[in-house]
């Protein structure tokens, strides 16, 4: 005769498991997901390459289990090899969900759940890359590949879609408004870390670009526009923060860089100090070519209560409204984002005001780090109640 199992042994703890290709992206972004995650009661694990960053995600009390999937590498076979490894990992872990970031982690990580028998998914695209931001024919196929992929042999009926802008959801054919697509304010900002500071006096007008040193962000519009303005006599101040990503084809050679570093124009490299930065700065400035989820700088620069100077492009578009947060200009368009400093250079109220606008954006607008917590912790609710 079998007795029956004590009712007052506590419920099996669930497990949920995050799949990065890199573990500074995770560090740098997600922390504060792993946190709610845990909090939830969740059992959790990192699934990601591991370099530098290990700690700072065990800090969190969230497990790391090594993967190796170069980012750069576009072998099928490779990624195939990578997806077979994530699979026996997730048996192992009997994860109950698996939560995919960015979309290298996505096609991997969905594979390999469909491959564990794992349907409840998480796909959280971060930004389409290049696949986004190429206009040609070939763009337009990528995308189709992709969104055949991702709603077809990639998809369950308890996949959920997590978006950081509603282009992004378009893109794959996805209604923004679907049950099954969710649309959060990127990572979030802290905002007790990014608070207003007076702005320093002018002129000149200081203006920051805080990003990796890659050419997709358009560093080097940002570069002619400043020469462009100051060769019209605005006093204009522009200063490079980041470092080019070694895995990213896309990443600007660090001798370009310290070419550039002349005629108002400085690169410091990376800095720990992003809040600091904004302190010193009137100006972010991000004239990206497109790709972008929600740039974490335009979100760390609103909230300190500085205007925004960006392209106008999926992710910027999202949170900088064109004369209310900041200024939105075309892609490729150094006279046009010239004219726009010229401008500011010109109007220290207009400046200010925008600034005092971003901040109130980021505070009531789903931005900060507590509201797409929330959001992502009532995905993983649903999924486990399902």
């Amino acid at each position: 005769m079998t007795s029956a199992a004590p009712e007052n042994l506590p419920a099996p703890m669930r497990n949920l498991a995050f799949v990065v290709t890199e573990d500074w992206f995770f560090a740098s972004h997600f922390l504060p997901m792993a946190r709610a995650a845990i909090a939830m009661g969740l059992s959790v694990t990192v699934v990601t390459r591991v370099r530098a960053h290990r700690a700072a995600i065990e800090a969190t009390g969230a497990r790391v289990v090594p993967l190796e999937a170069e980012r750069s590498s576009l072998s099928p076979m490779a990624a195939g090899y990578a997806a077979g490894q994530l699979a026996g990992i997730l048996k192992a872990l009997r994860a109950d969900i698996v939560h995919c970031i960015a979309l290298r982690g996505i096609l991997i990580g969905g594979t390999a759940a469909a491959m564990a028998g794992i349907p409840a998914r998480v796909y959280a695209l971060t930004g389409l890359g290049l696949v986004g931001a190429r206009k040609d024919r070939l763009g337009s196929a990528a995308r189709l590949a992709l969104r055949t992929l991702i709603r077809g042999p990639l998809a369950s009926s308890r996949t959920r879609f997590l978006f950081e802008n509603p282009d992004d959801a378009r893109a794959l054919g996805l209604d923004p408004l679907d049950q099954a697509v969710t649309v959060v304010g990127g990572a979030g900002v802290d905002l007790a870390a990014y608070q207003p500071q007076p702005l320093p006096p002018t002129p000149p007008l200081r203006v920051a670009l805080v990003a990796r040193m890659l050419w997709s962000k358009g560093i080097d519009v940002a570069v002619e526009a400043v020469r462009l303005a100051r060769a019209q006599g605005a006093p204009v101040e522009l200063n490079l923060y980041g470092a080019p990503d070694p895995s990213n084809r896309r990443a600007i050679a660090e001798a370009t860089l310290r070419d550039w570093s002349r005629d108002g124009v400085a690169w410091h490299g990376p800095t720990a100090d992003v809040a600091g930065v904004w302190a010193s700065h009137h100006v972010a400035c991000l004239p990206s070519r497109g790709g972008e989820g929600l740039p974490r700088t335009l979100l760390e620069a609103a909230a300190c209560g500085r205007a925004l100077v960006a392209s106008d492009v999926p992710g910027c578009r999202s949170l900088v409204r064109d004369g209310v947060e900041g200024l939105l200009v075309p892609t490729d368009d150094a006279p046009a984002l010239a004219q726009a400093l010229v401008r500011l250079s010109r109007d220290p109220a207009l400046v200010a005001s925008l600034g005092a606008a971003a901040r109130a954006r980021i505070e009531s607008g789903g931005f900060t780090e507590a509201a797409v917590t929330e959001a992502v912790c009532a995905l993983w609710r649903d999924l486990l109640e399902g």
